[in-house]
């Protein structure tokens, strides 16, 4: 492959994708633009609450002692590194959507959730109404200035997050990078549009799954 693709998520997951990517045959920059914190909490009374939806592992990773308070709850999880997180530390799994925390809402709601709660950190899409009851904040993710930005001219970055997007863009103009010699995948329209325009280009796999963005990073690269 003539390009690198560059791995921006934070760890663990950043470790894993960058795996991912040189067993495909990839040359992989690992530059996590953030790190992810745990923040203090307590759970709640499980018996108010008919299910547990999460949208991210990283609920799980950094939830700590209290969440074996809430193992009654089914859980409802986007993708499928949330649900192995769900079943690693011992929930029952109702459903896994591999689409947006919105549509999750819409098929928990329609198997008859009516009081969720939500484990999230602090930068979040769903908020407390509807069928979420409560949100609960259990881990916050900071940024990071990576040394070295400077090799990301070239390659083909994989935005896996409109927060990772925006500050890819701001990171790239504070180094004076050239938009139009970098080319983004990104997850997500919305992780796309927030990274701004000016890259080589930018491309949004039809799924929204961590295989089909390293297929799109790989056939450009190629």
């Amino acid at each position: 492959m003539n390009r690198a693709i560059a791995v921006l998520r934070p760890e663990p997951g950043n470790r894993a994708t960058a795996a991912a990517v040189e067993a495909r045959g990839g040359q992989v920059i690992r530059m996590p633009l953030f790190e992810v914190l745990p923040l203090a909490w307590q759970a709640p009374n499980p018996r108010a609450f008919d299910a547990l939806i999460l949208t991210s592992a990283n609920a799980l990773r950094h939830g700590g002692a209290e969440l074996a308070a809430l193992r009654r709850l089914p859980v409802y999880a986007v993708g499928k590194a949330t649900a192995d997180a769900a079943l690693q530390h011992g929930f029952d799994l109702a459903f896994v959507g591999e689409a947006d925390a919105l549509s999750l809402l819409t098929r928990a709601e329609a198997a008859g959730v009516r009081q969720a709660l939500h484990l999230a950190g602090r930068e979040r899409t769903i908020a407390a109404g509807g069928i979420v009851a409560e949100v609960i904040t259990v881990y916050t993710s900071v940024r990071r200035t990576p040394d070295h930005i400077a090799r990301l001219a070239g390659s083909i970055a994989l935005v896996q997050s409109a927060r990772s997007g925006a500050w890819l863009g701001e990171l790239a103009d504070a180094q004076r990078l050239d938009r139009s010699g970098i080319a983004l995948v990104a997850v997500s329209a919305r992780a796309a549009a927030a990274a701004g325009t000016g890259w080589e280009r930018i491309v949004v796999p039809g799924e929204r799954t961590s295989e089909a963005l390293i297929d799109a990073a790989i056939a450009l690269a190629d």
